[in-house]
């Protein structure tokens, strides 16, 4: 038997069947590097138009988790895209390091006493810590393959950073946007400290909720005073001994009902569901008041001798309580403006370890949480306790410690958010959000949104550059001053602040616009970390020269909304006017298979670099390109298998394309595209279609558009039909055969435009494949600029022609496997096919050049067009056994098999070829 094997055209390559991604990876990673391919595409890219993808700091304070590696991933596919699509796309990675979970680090995890070391030192010692989760970040980051100027990141720790950051303030300072006031703020006792509102987070909370009878003292004539309550609700029994007043709405109805000997008044659509709380089954309605005509009236205080006025205000609601609102000016906002309208003292006996003070007496030393059950036992003893009960409810938390904050009445330094809302609400308008929700949500946040508490009673952070006179305590800050403090911050960093004498940070012949002092003290506060890296616009993207403002895309988690988005908005439109970015795009975050959050407490958390060690960066990057990133998305090993699998395929496609071109010189072997057989002209049209498809999900940011896109098209059109179908030709027509080179140049076209479609997305394996395309140009796929559609390559009409031709190949598929089924065949070789189409069939069959291989069967016989077979039939097939025998090399079945004395075992076409291509074969018997 003559071995025939070699005289095949078989896919030959050293291309590994097996990516090997976990080491190949580091390899290919280790020659960017070598080649300086960032540096390479800066300066090849030099003079194009600019695409900026501004990078939201993540904080240098642990490993990376799935969120950032989803985050940085997501950017990565865009810059290297714009990349290659011929814009000068830099990226400039960035991180935020000041702040309480670094400090909190230092003291827990460095087993520092805060007050043994001096600041200077403390900060080192932040400082040291931050960097070291800077390049652990960084190493992490770029073992995804993100492509960025990794040797010169901002951060925001640095000076020129600081430096910047301060001349932000100033330029606020100076257009009369930031004040110094006592306000009531979200405090954190954990971390003793103001919070903004972007650091608060609602999560479930059992609280102490009570009814409460403020005694009447003074009805002026409206109210009865013997035995008369004004009935209160509050969850927070801790702030009684604040209380200041009691508000009403001026346009509710309140009802004073008698129980007993007692009278309670409180909103008159709330008496029923109040009565019934506190068990109270005996009433009778027997006065009602408008809310108006109660203002003034006097009421007791429950614990001490102090009067509780009734005040009118807005906020007073009927969704819960009774109506009648506690009202502490020292612990809550709405509590805090209606105690300055009517000129109440803002009292606040609560310290910033969140400890009753003695202005709060009987209760002093207690933390507010512990205080509750005494004061609670304290109003039962006096008989004003009407009901307590637990009730868990959504209460805010300090986003880092995750523990409950309060209210605090302190002076602060704040922007004043309404000397530019109405600007940042247009700037809103002219952005471009992704989803377009974002637009709304965002616009209701500024709209609704108090003024920023920008101060800080932090150490390690960015100090607010003011002074104070120490004759009158006027604040102190000027364009002199901040521009000294800048200067010296650039040049030295912000510890200046703590290593000088105050009279160093200032220039000379200062003095006291107030009172014309000149002794000052310096500021112990520092800027809200928002402040930071909301500077960013100003520090980074103004300052780097291969940068420019505004940028063109913001892409960060949707929580970014009350965070950076938020706070870069609201300094670049204080400062300058308009937004920082052109368009924001935001993501949802990564839950568990089964829609969970994941949490170290389920054991469901999916660590990054796990991923990798497993199955590579490009799974977890594909992983990334197949999910609606605008929303939750889900994670595990089940999916990521799936993801693996589909890589595989993909893969595998290369592979065969790099296998099948192997001779192919695209220099010398190119067919021209009126010279291309019809299927391939087909094929070249796909591909083109394709090129438009992914474009367009690409420039729309709909990864997992291109991700299904380049899936299918490998999968389905490729391997199901148009690679199946040339196998016949390209592994069994003669080498130099037009039809083979036909194909050979698609194929080539096809590979190259794939890997360069891929590169943003699976960049290690795009490089990998570019490694061995023969005849292209540039050293790394990415350098090479992405496909563009050519034009001159679609027809419309041979594309509709051919589309219809795979419908009637589904007809005959099906016949096929029904074949299969019933064992009249094994595989299609095996058949021969009797085709009865009708008459609009038999003209599309006329195009096909070869029905044997398009069908992928031995034989093939078209009988006359008959007007039996209906529109929706297109033809009848019958499949019986092909006649004939095997030929030994390309394995269909034929009656030629035998015709030559010399090949007796082929086919007359393999004879031919054989004859033409290897004159020199000679018949070896094998035994």
């Amino acid at each position: 038997m003559a071995d025939y094997s070699k005289t095949l055209h078989l896919p030959k390559t050293d291309f590994p069947m097996r990516g090997n991604l976990p080491n190949r990876e580091p390899e290919m990673q280790n020659w960017w590097k070598e080649i300086n391919l960032y540096q390479q595409l800066r300066e090849n890219r030099s003079g194009k138009p600019k695409f900026i993808l501004h990078d939201g700091p993540p904080y240098a304070n642990g490993d990376i988790h799935i969120g950032h590696a989803l985050n940085k991933t997501l950017k990565d596919f865009i810059t290297r895209y714009k990349s290659a699509k011929g814009y000068d796309a830099p990226y400039v990675p960035g991180w935020d390091t000041h702040g309480l979970p670094i400090e909190h680090a230092i003291v827990t995890k460095k087993k520092i006493d805060r007050n043994s070391v001096s600041p200077v030192e403390f900060r080192e010692l932040c400082s040291e810590y931050a960097w070291s989760f800077v390049n652990k970040q960084s190493e992490q980051f770029q073992r995804i393959g993100i492509l960025g100027d990794w040797e010169n990141p901002y951060v925001t720790l640095r000076p020129e950073y600081e430096a910047r950051q301060v001349r932000v303030f100033g330029e606020m300072v100076a257009k009369g946007h930031i004040y110094r006031g006592m306000k009531t703020i979200y405090w954190s006792p954990t971390s003793e400290t103001a919070l903004a509102e972007a650091e608060i987070e609602y999560q479930d909370k059992r609280s102490a909720s009570i009814y409460v009878a403020f005694p009447v003292k003074d009805g002026k004539g409206v109210l009865p005073v013997e035995n008369t309550h004004v009935v209160i609700w509050t969850t927070t029994p801790w702030t009684i001994p604040a209380n200041l007043g009691i508000a009403l709405n001026a346009e509710f109805e309140y009802s004073l009902v008698r129980a007993g000997d007692k009278q309670y008044l409180l909103a008159k659509e709330l008496v029923a569901q109040v009565m019934q709380k506190a068990e109270i089954e005996e009433y009778e309605e027997v006065a009602v008041f408008r809310g108006q005509d109660l203002e003034g009236v006097i009421c007791q205080h429950p614990l001490y001798d102090r009067e509780s006025p009734l005040l009118l205000g807005e906020h007073v609601t009927l969704d819960a309580g009774t109506g009648c609102v506690h009202t502490a000016p020292g612990h809550g906002e709405d509590d805090f403006w209606l105690g300055q309208k009517y000129g109440l003292d803002v009292l606040c006996p609560v310290d910033e370890k969140g400890v009753l003070t003695k202005q709060a007496p009987g209760f002093e030393g207690l933390f507010y949480d512990k205080a509750n059950k005494p004061i609670t036992e304290k109003l039962a003893e006096k008989g004003l306790l009407l009901k307590m009960e637990f009730i868990t409810h959504q209460y805010p938390h300090d986003w880092r410690t995750k523990k409950p904050v309060i209210f605090r009445a302190t002076e602060q330094w704040f922007a004043s958010i309404d000397g530019f809302r109405q600007d940042m609400l247009k700037a809103i308008e002219g952005v471009k959000w992704t989803p377009t929700w974002g637009e709304v949500r965002l616009s209701n946040m500024i709209r609704d949104r108090g003024d920023w508490c920008i101060s800080r009673q932090r150490i390690w952070g960015v100090p607010l550059p003011i002074f104070y006179c120490r004759d009158c305590g006027e604040p102190h800050i000027n364009e002199e001053t901040v521009d000294f403090i800048a200067n010296l911050f650039a040049a030295e960093g912000s510890n200046a602040w703590y290593a000088k004498e105050t009279k160093e940070l200032m220039p000379v012949n200062q003095s006291c616009g107030q009172c014309g002092g000149t002794d000052f003290r310096k500021e112990t506060d520092t800027m809200d970390v928002w402040f930071d890296s909301g500077s960013s616009q100003a520090a980074v993207l103004q300052q780097r020269p291969e940068l420019q403002w505004p940028a063109d895309i913001y892409l960060e988690g949707s929580d970014q909304y009350r965070g950076w988005f938020n706070s870069s908005l609201s300094t670049s439109v204080a400062t300058t006017g308009q937004a920082p970015y052109k368009q924001v795009l935001s993501h949802g975050f990564t839950l568990d298979g089964e829609g969970r959050k994941m949490s170290k407490s389920l054991g469901n958390v999916v660590v990054p670099e796990k991923v990798m060690k497993q199955y590579g960066a490009d799974i977890l990057r594909l992983w990334v390109s197949s999910v609606d990133y605008q929303a939750d998305m889900r994670l595990s090993d089940n999916i990521l298998k799936q993801i693996a699998e589909a890589y595989r395929k993909m893969r595998n496609t290369f592979r065969f394309l790099l296998g099948n071109l192997e001779g192919f010189d695209p220099e010398t072997h190119r067919v021209e595209t009126n010279q291309l057989t019809d299927l391939d002209r087909f094929a070249a049209i796909q591909l083109q279609r394709l090129v438009q498809k992914v474009t367009k999900a690409y420039d729309h940011y709909e990864f997992n558009q291109v991700y299904h896109l380049l899936h299918t098209y490998c999968t389905v059109f490729l391997s199901q039909f148009y690679l199946d179908v040339l196998k016949d030709r390209l592994y069994v027509e003669a080498s130099h055969s037009h039809v083979r080179r036909s194909a050979q140049t698609v194929l080539y076209d096809t590979l190259v435009a794939l890997v360069k479609m891929v590169g943003p997305i699976m960049p290690h394996t795009a490089e990998e494949v570019w490694k061995h395309t023969p005849g292209v140009a540039e050293m790394s796929v990415h350098m090479a600029l992405f496909p563009e559609v050519e034009e001159s390559v679609l027809d419309d009409k041979l594309e509709q022609t051919w589309n219809e031709l795979l419908e009637v190949r589904d007809v005959v598929l099906k016949s096929l496997e029904e074949a299969r089924a019933s064992k009249l065949i094994g595989n299609s070789l095996g058949a021969k096919l009797m085709l009865t189409p009708n008459e609009k069939t038999a003209a599309l069959l006329q195009q096909v050049d070869s029905l044997e291989q398009f069908f992928i069967v031995s034989q093939v016989e078209v009988q006359a067009a008959s007007s039996d077979v209906s529109a929706e039939q297109k033809l009848l097939v019958e499949v019986s056994p092909a006649e004939g025998e095997k030929c030994e090399r390309c394995w269909n079945i034929l009656p030629t098999v035998g015709e030559s004395d010399k090949h007796p075992t082929l086919c007359n076409r393999c004879v031919e070829v054989v004859e033409k291509d290897y004159p020199e074969f000679e018949v070896v018997e094998q035994d």
